[in-house]
């Protein structure tokens, strides 16, 4: 894992995936813990809190779109599969490094490196990464998906990913993420699971 930059874990949905009111609901409970963090006196502890409350949402929200109780599943398509999962690696041409990423039926999880000093911002990366995805599955989808109908739900998750140690317990994670959903064996391979090859010395 590279020493300089940010590591985050990205978690991008398909639109219509979480039904409104519980996503509501979710996002409410998670600025009700940032709000109690940020009553702390410690500034350590403070810090300690608000990345807990983060963690414990992105868990529960993780959980509801594993449930997948409402809304498209198209990333369970391999020809849209192998497309978003192209495109998340031309984010390396950008001069970013994906060490892991998983697609589920309604929703995606990437692990990107972002150097010290890169120029794209994280917002202008899933920006570009949501247009071109887009682009190819209402192509992939004609007659499925209304031309005007929004691929992607706006937005996206992001949780810092702290030192090697917690990277190889998220990437571990990830990988076993849909044995864990009992998926088709598919899910655990190319193209719906990727990490990329270790670098050996020369």
């Amino acid at each position: 894992m590279a020493t300089s930059g940010e590591t985050l874990l990205l978690t991008l949905r398909l639109a219509g995936s979480v039904p409104v009111r519980a996503g509501r609901e979710l996002q409410q409970q998670r600025v009700a813990a940032q709000e109690a963090a940020r009553s702390v006196d410690s500034v350590d502890e403070t810090q300690a809190a608000h990345r807990r409350a983060e963690k414990q949402f992105f868990a529960a929200f993780d959980a509801l779109l594993d449930e997948a109780p409402t809304g498209p599943a198209y990333l369970g398509k391999e020809k849209i599969a192998e497309a978003v999962a192209g495109e998340l690696l031309m984010l390396e041409e950008l001069g970013l490094h994906v060490p892991c990423f998983v697609l589920l039926p309604t929703h995606l999880h990437a692990v990107l490196h972002q150097p010290g000093g890169h120029s794209l911002s994280l917002y202008k990366t899933v920006e570009l990464l949501h247009q071109r995805t887009a682009q190819q599955a209402h192509r992939i989808l004609r007659g499925q998906l209304p031309a005007q109908a929004d691929f992607w739900h706006p937005g996206f998750h992001e949780l810092p990913v702290l030192g090697a140690g917690e990277q190889q317990r998220v990437q571990a994670y990830l990988l076993a993420h849909a044995q864990r959903l009992k998926l088709p064996a598919r899910y655990g391979e190319w193209p719906y699971a990727y990490v990329a090859p270790v670098a050996r010395a020369t």
